[in-house]
């Protein structure tokens, strides 16, 4: 007798079903929090927010897969073809935001894409972001790797007047071939480069991750100046690279990708990943160095550039000082 599902898992299948395309299904997921601490140590931030479980893009080295399993959905197909949209309420949000110290920094799309399709449907990543231009002194990133950034240009424009924020979009190849068999799902690159064009036009920092780097398909120094020479020509500022880690969850979508794809480097990556979801040895060293010498090269820097928006004075600020 199957055991009876709690938490999460209970919620999800509880969860109605909002839409229904071909492949993909929407549903609407109660949700108690949208705030999270970050779970690694070397993270750049210490809260996350995620609008969406599971992510439609696809991407075949997704390290976020697991987090299905704690809705006991294990098949591999079910993180990218059942979205689950998390419900917003803005006044709740508000309250747990408000529990956040303003010193700490929050990423938004940590785990999936907060700008994948559902976003089209759902409107739950603007809706945050909404909250976050009437607050002030927040360290704030987007992480995606979809064009649809853009339409919010002028929302993160206003959030930038006072508060710090960051967009990082990822491009792992300027190659639309081996794009479409990495992220299969995701927009081009050239949409992407686009995005960035619009949202640098309207002042807003942009770090180019150009990460996972798969050892002998997308880490070679070619690959690595094709995006930085288009990434400096839209307007980015920043880029940062890192070699690929490939959990378990995502060794089911990424190991027969590479048999059907990538036959000859099969074996070797099955060797190399049996025992760690990292690389070891000098590859890593070998990678930073590549990276460092190409943002150089390029004009590019490692991390975002620090600034101070011009933060207003709270009300509370001024009752204190009469």
């Amino acid at each position: 007798m199957a055991a009876a599902l709690v938490g999460i898992a209970k919620l999800a299948s509880e969860s109605p079903v909002l839409e229904a395309k071909r492949r993909v299904q929407y549903f609407d997921l109660p949700t108690r929090r949208f705030i999270g601490r970050a779970s690694g140590r070397k993270m750049p931030f210490e809260w996350t927010i995620n609008p969406y479980r599971g992510c439609e893009f696809g991407c075949k080295y997704c390290y976020a897969r697991y987090t299905h399993e704690f809705m006991e959905l294990r098949e591999t197909e079910q993180f990218e073809q059942q979205i689950y949209a998390k419900q917003f309420h803005p006044e709740l949000f508000r309250a747990e935001l408000r529990r956040v110290p303003r010193r700490e920094g929050i990423c938004i799309g940590s785990a999936t894409d907060p700008y994948q399709p559902a976003e089209r449907r759902f409107h739950i990543t603007q809706r945050i972001l909404e909250v976050f231009a009437r607050d002030h002194g927040r360290t704030l990133s987007v992480t995606t790797k979809s064009d649809l950034v853009a339409r919010d240009a002028d929302l993160l424009r206003r959030i930038a007047e006072a508060n710090t924020i960051h967009v990082f979009m990822t491009i792992t190849t300027a190659d639309d071939r081996l794009a479409r068999i990495l992220e299969p799902y995701a927009p081009r690159p050239e949409l992407r480069l686009e995005a960035i064009r619009k949202l640098s036009s309207r002042g807003i920092g942009v770090v180019v991750l150009a990460c996972p780097l798969m050892p002998l398909i997308n880490d070679s120094l070619r690959n690595l100046e094709a995006v930085a020479v288009r990434a400096v020509a839209a307007g980015a500022q920043y880029m940062y690279g890192n070699p690929l880690f490939l959990k378990p969850c995502a060794q089911k979508a990424f190991f027969p990708m590479l048999d059907q794809h990538f036959p000859h480097l099969a074996r070797k990556y099955r060797e190399r990943y049996r025992e760690s979801a990292f690389l070891k040895g000098s590859y890593p060293d070998m990678i930073r160095r590549r990276i460092e010498d190409v943002r150089n090269r390029y004009g590019l820097t490692s991390r975002p550039a620090e600034y101070l928006p011009d933060v207003p004075v709270e009300p509370e600020q001024l009752r204190l000082w009469k």
